[in-house]
């Protein structure tokens, strides 16, 4: 392509609101800025959206400065390793989600030039979807019980329950007491100390907890592994993997990987942790942030490969900007129709 005929990329960012405050051990936030990029080329249009998280260091401020800089890396859509390549050129390890969004927006492009959709372009399986968790999030303990049971009623078979504080035993039993035949996750966000992780084992597994994601701090993989060899559930890691070379160094340490796509830089690049990981033998999650609808469907073109999926991003929102998914309570349809499967809701 020449200059003449390169694509070209323009983006909007979006305040997405959450039906309730949705917290973990780290913070508790209700609005999440998310930005949509659109590659536009040859009458054909691919979309992709940044999802910025603090923890791995990006806002709405640097999604919104780096864009600029990264736009022009999408020169051929269907060269999807040179853009992997000049977008880690300029930027090795920072900007996930802005590098998520053009990836995104290059391979639907293709996609639509297909005429199919992405899982398909991809060579993936039309296998189903596993059943994805609903996540409860950190809030008073009456709160909590009432997310469980609501979810329950409205037919969520798996809660993945956020943990991190000075309670966390009386969260477990009470979200037993009130959904008793679901299967249960949790989630640490990191914040338990190598003590509280080696108390809280012997609860998680009284409770039948499926498996424990992230219950240590990233950076202290000889604690996961340590923890790894005494638990009786998996040792799942997600704060831990910030990049597709990581998933190596964590096979020693975890028994399975929660695969985000804004944090991992793309689909393409969640596809390469996921093959890897499975050539280590380990589990594999498909994830998410809070995204809308759009965001999800790229994590969903890829999770039937997957053992979990936690996808439930797009349910939490109170004003999700796209439409086109099919949601059965926890069951997610494989998307259909060419691209990412779904539609900008008329405003």
């Amino acid at each position: 392509m020449t200059a003449a005929t390169s694509p070209t990329v323009t983006w909007e960012t979006l305040d997405l609101h959450t039906a309730q405050p949705f917290g973990i051990a780290r913070w508790t936030h209700s609005v999440y800025p998310r930005t949509i990029v659109t590659l536009t080329h040859g009458g054909l249009t691919g979309r992709g959206e940044a999802a910025p998280n603090a923890f791995y260091g990006e806002t709405r401020g640097t999604v919104e400065a780096v864009l600029p800089i990264l736009a022009d890396a999408v020169q051929d859509p269907w060269d999807w390793d040179g853009l992997h390549g000049r977008l880690s050129a300029r930027m090795p390890y920072d900007h996930p989600s802005v590098k998520c969004a053009l990836e995104m927006a290059a391979v639907e492009w293709c996609a639509a030039r297909a005429g199919v959709s992405v899982w398909q372009l991809l060579g993936l399986s039309p296998a189903s979807l596993p059943e994805s968790s609903y996540t409860v999030s950190i809030a008073d303990l009456d709160d909590m019980r009432r997310q469980a049971r609501e979810a329950a009623a409205r037919g969520h078979g798996v809660l993945k329950v956020k943990l991190g504080t000075d309670r966390d035993e009386a969260i477990i039993a009470a979200l037993r007491e009130e959904a008793p035949h679901v299967r249960l996750r949790v989630d640490a966000n990191a914040a338990w100390t190598r003590t509280q992780a080696r108390r809280m084992l012997g609860v998680l597994e009284a409770a039948d907890v499926e498996f424990v994601e992230q219950p240590l701090a990233a950076g202290d993989l000889d604690g996961h592994a340590a923890l790894r060899a005494v638990a009786g559930v998996p040792i799942v890691a997600d704060e831990s993997l910030h990049h597709v070379s990581d998933v190596l160094a964590l096979a020693r340490a975890f028994d399975g990987v929660n695969l985000k796509l804004a944090k991992l830089g793309g689909p393409l690049q969640a596809l390469r942790a996921l093959r890897l990981a499975r050539a280590h033998g380990m589990s594999v999650m498909m994830g998410c942030m809070i995204e809308s609808s759009l965001g999800i469907a790229a994590a969903a073109h890829l999770a039937g490969a997957c053992d979990w999926a936690d996808l439930d991003g797009a349910l939490l929102l109170a004003d999700d900007p796209f439409s086109g998914l099919d949601w059965q309570a926890g069951h997610l349809a494989r998307p259909t129709g060419s691209g990412w499967g779904v539609e900008r809701r008329t405003p």
